[in-house]
């Protein structure tokens, strides 16, 4: 099998290669069978714990000729098995490394070494193939292009504790997204691996669990069945209750929860049932207090901001859990110049990871206030929190840019705007100005007062769509309620209107041009906030082409706008309806009214009204 390297190894590289790695790769081709073996087992020696003699063997060639002796017929059991041992052992070296061996097709070589009949062999070659798969330069795809590989892996997960342990990592990081749920969960994954979670070996368990996490995780199908798998006479959910108590390791309470977790946002526990109000919920919170390791307390809050998101009562006892909205400000502050970590290798590497913490608190903030006023003004109380939003929008990581635009956005949703959809929106009539609506409003007013205008128009053209999307939801959020509307758009109005008609002008697609029309809508239903539509020609021009679009979305979103703004009994409305005639609005809504999309056509019909009225 030829592995030819694509340039002329440069002289440089050369010089580095030192006498004895070619000494190790000419031995390889030794005609003696027995020296070959010697050769292949002191290479093996030579690399344990060295990247750069690594390197010097791939460079040298040493990758091919390994693969060519594993794969011969001719080849005893004991050199195929040190062949795939020293395979391993050059894959746990850089991505580098592991990007030559997949080069060198290296992964239907090991599959095909899977079919020996000797166990010392497939687990080694497994071993191999776990380094390789679990590293992220590797495509998951290349595990299931042959249809053979997944059935005959189930098979092997009865040889012995090693190939439960590397055959259930392999499957936990080659699950990514529903299609390949399926498939293992079709080749009988959930049966195969459920017994393993009782097994003798720590290291299988945590490997069985693992799996059960990636394939609950969306599934609905998976997680149903789950609920129903006895093991040793236990339902699945107790086994993964007694392993996230307190005295099991860390790593495992952290993946029960995990899949607990899934399972219930999968719709297979109940948010009410105890193993989750009890014991799920409270052991994602003990994994975001400062005594854990940064990567778990991204996780747990990660993890726990997932589960409670959809359901207000989880959101209410999580707040009230361990002082958890108060532990999460110790995301921001971490790590400090007095941190306790003595470790420098860690120090360095939490440094690097800090953004995570932040990331991670910014979206369980954005669950934790999703629907509840008093939590929002807990989070919103919390030290330095809009100074630490505002900063958070200006990171490099648009991983917590895009966090901290969905904590605002979440933070700045009203209970109304939550509770009516776009779909049944009304003119909203003016609230009385109760002590919640106060609230809702200092809420708003110190939004707006921490984000700049700079930034507003910043995150509004960020390249990324997600940060986008969010922004313009939380711009939709603010302007929601016509006292609000009015407030906002008389201090913000002409940026507003001027990010709106870029967006409406950009290459977007229908999803961000549907949520610009909407803030427009919202925007035409207050009181004098509605002139900033009246008087810009431009604007109205758009709305005009909007409702002519050749998508419904767009049109009926364009059509919220012209009701707000033709509504008759509101002060103005004669000259509107006026202005709004000459230019052929009304033309266009008899054309809609006889539009075959029922809402659109009910919504033209009743904007019609307005002019009969």
């Amino acid at each position: 099998m030829a592995c030819l390297l694509e340039t002329p190894i440069r002289m440089s590289v050369l010089s580095e290669v030192t006498a004895s790695s070619r000494h190790y790769v000419d031995r390889l081709f030794d005609p003696d069978p027995q020296k070959v073996l010697q050769g292949v087992i002191d290479m093996k020696n030579a690399v344990i714990g060295n990247n750069k003699q690594k390197a010097n063997l791939i460079v040298l060639g040493a990758v091919p000729r390994l693969l060519y002796l594993l794969q011969q017929e001719t080849s005893s059991t004991e050199l195929k098995t040190e062949c795939a041992v020293v395979l391993g052992s050059l894959a746990m070296g850089t991505e580098n490394n592991v990007k030559s061996l997949l080069d060198c097709h290296i992964i239907p070589a090991l599959l095909q070494g899977l079919l020996s009949p000797d166990l010392k062999f497939i687990e080694a070659c497994l071993r191999c193939l776990r380094t390789i798969f679990t590293s992220p330069v590797t495509p998951e795809e290349l595990l299931y292009t042959d249809a053979t590989v997944i059935p005959h892996l189930m098979a092997l997960l009865s040889r012995s504790r090693y190939t439960q342990e590397y055959i259930c990592q392999i499957f936990s990081h080659c699950c990514k997204g529903p299609d390949h749920q399926t498939i293992l969960f079709n080749h009988g994954a959930v049966q195969n691996i459920a017994h393993l979670l009782t097994s003798v070996s720590y290291k299988v368990r945590m490997q069985a669990l693992k799996c059960f996490s990636v394939l609950a995780f969306e599934n609905p199908q998976v997680s149903m069945t789950l609920v129903n798998v006895l093991v040793d006479g236990e339902l699945l959910p107790q086994i993964f209750v007694k392993m996230l108590q307190r005295d099991k390791p860390i790593e495992m309470q952290l993946t029960s929860a995990k899949c607990l977790t899934y399972m219930c946002r999968a719709g297979a526990i109940r948010t009410d049932d105890n193993c989750i109000v009890l014991k799920t919920l409270p052991c994602l919170v003990r994994m975001c207090s400062k005594e854990r390791l940064l990567e778990e307390r991204v996780e747990g809050a990660e993890t726990l901001a997932y589960l409670i998101e959809p359901d207000v009562e989880l959101q209410r006892i999580a707040s009230i859990t361990d002082h958890l909205i108060a532990m999460l400000a110790d995301y921001f502050k971490y790590p400090s110049s007095v941190s306790a970590i003595t470790d420098i290798k860690r120090l360095d590497h939490d440094l690097k990871h800090a953004h995570e913490l932040r990331q991670a608190a910014f979206k369980l903030y954005a669950s934790l206030g999703a629907n509840d006023e008093d939590i929002r003004k807990k989070i919103i109380d919390t030290e330095n929190m809009m100074d630490r939003i505002v900063t958070g929008l200006s990171e490099s990581s648009v991983k917590v840019r895009l966090a901290a635009v969905r904590c605002l956005h979440s933070l700045s949703r009203s209970v109304q705007q939550l509770r009516t959809s776009f779909q049944d929106h009304a003119v909203w009539k003016p609230l009385m100005k109760n002590m919640a609506f106060q609230a809702e409003q200092k809420i708003k007013a110190d939004i707006l007062r921490s984000l700049s205008t700079e930034q507003l128009f910043r995150l509004l053209s960020d390249s990324d769509l997600n940060v986008l999307m969010k922004t313009l939801g939380l711009l939709r959020n603010l302007l929601s309620t016509r006292p609000h509307i009015d407030k906002i758009m008389s201090t913000h109005g002409k940026q507003i209107m001027q990010a709106v008609t870029l967006i409406l002008e950009g290459e977007h697609n229908i999803e961000v041009k549907e949520q610009t029309l909407c803030i427009l809508a919202n925007i035409a239903d207050g009181t004098t906030a509605k002139e900033l539509i009246m008087t810009n020609d431009d604007i109205l021009q758009k709305i005009k082409y909007y409702m002519g679009h050749s998508h419904v979305k767009l049109q009926l979103a364009a059509m919220f706008c012209i009701s707000n703004l033709v509504w008759n009994e509101e002060e103005g409305s004669q000259e509107r309806q006026d202005k709004l005639r000459d230019m052929g609005i009304v033309d266009i809504l008899h054309k809609l009214s006889q539009s075959p999309d029922s809402n659109l056509c009910d919504k033209a019909k009743t904007a019609l009204q307005q002019y009969l009225a």
